[in-house]
């Protein structure tokens, strides 16, 4: 029997970690799945799948947001300030997201999509919907609701993990070429 993966009981099926290693690696290939779908969205509209996101989620916010910024933006999607500003270039450059100096901050942009970006994304919402509808159909509104805190709660987590990661990898691996 290998070492287990994991140590805490609520993760182990008796004393097997196998129920463990299998939900990461569906997590895995879902996760796959999904990059794909957004591929695809994007494609569909003449942008790479992270170009889509972005959009999208410019899109989204607006309706919620009253200033939309790229910091606002990399929190929404849990990326880098600096990954989001380069995506966002991309878009200005496509004539896709028009940016304007926040008149309150001048140190701030604030993002805004362009009619054109408007345009392409209500025409991709007769495809982007039944893909959707069936990525999701497994799920009541119940299981929707506690999967949204789920994720969320597994993405801060996920986040500690890596910095965890980045903490003790160097110092075990730096122990394990000791001879």
């Amino acid at each position: 029997m290998n070492e287990p993966t994991v140590s805490r009981s609520e993760l182990l099926v008796g004393s097997s970690d196998e129920t463990f290693r299998q939900f990461v690696h569906d997590t895995l290939a879902f996760a796959a799945r999904l990059q794909d779908i957004r591929n695809q969205l994007g494609e569909v509209i003449g942008l790479s799948g992270t170009q889509y996101t972005v959009l999208i989620a410019i899109a989204h916010l607006g309706a919620t947001a009253e200033k939309i910024g790229v910091n606002l933006v990399a929190d929404h999607l849990h990326f880098s300030g600096a990954f989001i500003t380069i995506e966002i270039s991309k878009l200005v450059a496509a004539g896709l997201v028009e940016k304007e100096t926040d008149p309150e901050d001048r140190r701030r942009v604030v993002l805004t999509i362009t009619a054109k970006a408007r345009a392409l994304l209500n025409a991709l919402a007769p495809v982007q919907r039944p893909a959707n509808d069936m990525l999701f159909s497994c799920l009541s509104a119940q299981d929707f609701k506690k999967l949204r805190r789920i994720m969320s709660d597994l993405v801060q987590t996920a986040d500690q993990a890596i910095k965890l990661l980045d903490y003790t990898s160097p110092a075990v691996l730096a122990g394990s070429t000791r001879r």
